[in-house]
């Protein structure tokens, strides 16, 4: 009989541990892969952290197949003989698979964008959509007819949508900072095309507006003196500038090259990963871009190398990368209406990398252009290899750890430098949640002080058990 005692205490000890364990999982919720460790983005096998689930819709099979949006583009190479992009009629209940590796959602809880204006240097930016409503500002445009309201090409529309959309009814789209402002900059021609000078007078144009983020759609090959003025300038004026490594690739894979102002130190420099968690070049082959769009909602098994994007595991830019970010097959609005176009290349990973910023600035607005960017790179899914690499950078971006973590050696709000080494821990500051460790403790203490209780109940019976012969007592009064 003794030697069940043990047993029985340690059955009872499971009864009473196993609510409270299941409780402190749920409540905790897992640190791991939102997806499938392929589809993270993360180079090397990197998982990145996520702290709760996605808030609001849940990916769907419902709607229009991901695989049947239009394809919009940095640019249309050659004017369009039937003029500017049409509007889509297409829709989708699916949440993208950007949004499903990212997470912004668990960012949210302490920053969404508010009061953080983010400039969209490109095509323009057309407002009927209604995902920007209240939240766009037209600024000047700089070259061709109409003002930064017309976008031909649809480009900066689909940007602009990608950083600050707010989640319409029967989707699961939303910006990565749903209340950021959009302040719209045109610095191209019908087809998508600028030059340094434009581009730097856009650049000027947006940190003369307020914005604290500059995200430049469309890179130039050259520099020079006026461009690199217009980045110095920005950065005195409190605003991050954050462009493509590269320029989007062609439908016959062409890119590479070091793209402006990219190349400048000044800059956040972006490349873009395919589902698969490879740099992308974001070439789109016979209009299919959109075949990787997730095309299970996660991401997972929309890998680019069956998924119609080509080039996906083709080499990255040639220029300096800093962070990475989902880049093919994206989902976003476009100009004319409220339907869903797809898209794929490094200028689409920046639009992610800028709303990202606006994130951290709406929760940590004190930080200059510099902390900024180091505290990006500082919190980035780091890969396996010495720091930076010349393929990914810093890693793929991170929006919850962006805005919550607390940098090694560095007070609130303080840049720190990103680490020599991957795996240098980084201590995240996890969203409000329930306690569950008080409730265990609790459990834990009640089932050693039942155990104990038990087991001298039952020395009690057996040693007067046996003294009487195992006989029933008489009951006295």
């Amino acid at each position: 009989m003794r030697r069940r005692r043990p047993a029985a205490v340690a059955l009872i000890c499971s009864v009473l541990l196993t609510p409270a364990a299941a409780a402190g999982a749920a409540a905790q919720g897992v640190r791991g892969a939102p997806g499938a460790a392929a589809a993270t983005g993360a180079p090397g096998g990197s998982v990145p952290a996520a702290s709760a689930a996605p808030a609001g819709p849940a990916a769907s099979s419902g709607g229009a197949d991901p695989m049947s949006l239009p394809v919009i583009g940095q640019s249309t190479g050659t004017a369009r003989p039937e003029g500017c992009a049409k509007p889509s009629d297409k829709g989708t209940e699916r949440t993208p698979w950007a949004q499903t590796v990212l997470r912004p959602e668990a960012a949210w809880q302490l920053s969404r964008g508010a009061g953080v204006t983010v400039a969209v240097v490109g095509s323009g930016v057309d407002a009927a959509s209604g995902v920007l409503e209240g939240r766009l500002a037209l600024g000047p445009r700089e070259y061709g007819p109409g003002g930064a309201g017309r976008d031909c090409v649809g480009h900066g529309t689909f940007l602009a949508g990608l950083i600050a959309a707010r989640r319409q009814d029967g989707t699961g789209f939303a910006g990565i900072a749903p209340e950021a402002r959009i302040l719209a900059v045109a610095v191209t021609d019908e087809t998508g095309i600028t030059t340094p000078a434009l581009l730097a007078k856009g650049i000027r144009d947006a940190a003369d507006g307020g914005a604290r983020v500059i995200a430049v759609a469309v890179p130039v090959p050259v520099g020079g003196e006026d461009l690199a003025g217009a980045v110095r300038y920005a950065g005195e004026r409190g605003a991050l500038v954050v462009a493509p490594a590269g320029p989007d690739a062609t439908s016959s894979g062409a890119s590479g090259g070091q793209a402006f102002p990219a190349a400048y130190p000044e800059v956040l420099a972006v490349a873009g990963l395919g589902p698969s968690g490879a740099v992308s070049n974001g070439a789109v082959s016979n209009g299919a871009g959109s075949n990787g769009a997730g095309s299970n909602g996660a991401g997972s098994n929309g890998a680019g190398a069956n998924g119609g994007v080509a080039g996906t595991e083709a080499a990255g830019p040639d220029g300096r990368v800093d962070l990475v970010a989902p880049g093919d097959a994206l989902m976003s609005v476009g100009p004319g209406g409220k339907g869903y176009f797809t898209g794929s290349g490094p200028s689409f990973a920046t639009a992610l990398v800028a709303g990202t910023a606006a994130l951290v600035l709406g929760y940590r607005p004190e930080l200059t252009p510099a902390q900024l960017l180091d505290r990006l790179k500082a919190t980035a899914y780091h890969p396996g290899t010495l720091l930076p690499d010349a393929r990914v950078g810093y890693g793929t971006v991170d929006p919850l750890a962006a805005v919550s973590a607390m940098l090694p050696g560095a007070p609130a709000g303080a840049a720190a430098p990103p680490p020599a080494r991957a795996g240098t821990p980084v201590a995240a500051v996890e969203p409000p949640a329930a306690r569950p460790g008080d409730g265990q403790a609790v459990a834990v203490a009640g089932c050693v002080f039942g155990g104990v209780a038990l087991v001298g109940g039952l020395g009690y019976v057996l040693r007067h058990g046996r003294r009487r012969g195992w006989q029933p007592g008489r009951w006295s009064s």
